[in-house]
């Protein structure tokens, strides 16, 4: 889900009404498969002792680590067998509705481009490599797939109602920059992190960013920032609880209670939050 001003407003040329448009896997030069290549070895190294199982497990039962850019249509026929998810290419950002419909119906959107090589570290828009690396192995993950179907669903209620900045801040705060706490310790499962090798590193081990246990209504609330690292990682207990708390609660009365009042800002921690790890804020203060 988007904030950004290079949402496209209508299907570029090309584009099906849906906004999918073909991988065309076979166009892909071989620097652009050696650019994946590189990025999937260097985070292949780093994750394991960091990020959740669920990913870990995703990446295997996928065959990600075949060389190469995933073909989306071998990749979609693995991932249906698991989950009944499928991984379709869009020219870019897509509009809202466009992105919860897809996303209802199971189908997760994908860019088909591949960053440079002087870009390793940091994209503005994402790309396959965040898309595909970052997001599909935790739709084989039975229990998170049927989160982001849901979240797909609820998507177009949130239009309805106006709250698409607070739907759009669970979204940040779990799918892209979510923790969840595991036996061994804190994992990283949010895609933002586990596709980023510097972030990897911060949102476990630094000790600036806060580490707050995960509430609905605090995380609607929540500011973010979308240049740089994080100050607030929120720790899920598990992907059974995300599910359930998605599941069984009315959004319509939560909107209604947390629209009116005022952004929490980025860094800040409440009387009530459940602090993990109370951050230093050293890295926000060295950027200002």
């Amino acid at each position: 889900m988007s904030n950004d001003s290079h949402v496209l407003e209508r299907p570029p040329e090309g584009a099906a009404a849906d906004w999918t448009i073909p991988q065309n896997w076979r166009a892909y030069t071989a620097q652009e498969h050696a650019t994946w290549d590189t990025l999937f070895e260097r985070q292949a190294r780093l994750l394991p002792g960091r990020a959740s199982q669920a990913f870990l497990r995703g990446l295997d039962a996928l065959r990600l680590s075949e060389s190469g850019i995933p073909n989306f249509e071998e990749l979609s026929e693995r991932l249906m067998k698991l989950t009944g998810w499928q991984v379709v290419a869009v020219p870019g950002l897509v509009p809202d509705d466009v992105f919860f419909d897809h996303m209802a119906n199971r189908r997760f959107v994908a860019g088909n481009f591949i960053r440079r090589p002087d870009q390793l570290d940091y994209l503005q828009e994402p790309d396959v490599f965040h898309d595909v690396f970052g997001h599909v192995p935790m739709l084989a993950d039975p229990v998170f797939a049927d989160y982001l179907e849901a979240y797909g669903r609820g998507g177009v209620r949130a239009m309805e109602l106006g709250a698409l900045k607070q739907l759009g801040r669970l979204y940040w705060y779990t799918v892209e920059f979510g923790l969840v706490r595991e036996a061994e310790g804190l994992r990283i499962y949010g895609a933002g992190i586990v596709s980023s090798s510097a972030e990897s590193r911060f949102a476990l081990d630094d000790p600036s960013p806060n580490r707050i246990g995960f509430d609905l209504k605090r995380v609607m609330r929540t500011d973010y920032r979308i240049d740089d690292f994080q100050q607030n990682y929120f720790v899920i207990p598990s992907f059974d609880e995300l599910l359930r708390a998605t599941i069984e609660t009315d959004f319509a009365p939560l909107y209604e209670e947390t629209l009116p009042l005022a952004d929490i800002p980025i860094a800040e921690i409440l009387p009530d939050d459940d602090v993990i790890t109370r951050g230093t804020q050293e890295y926000a203060r060295s950027k200002s």
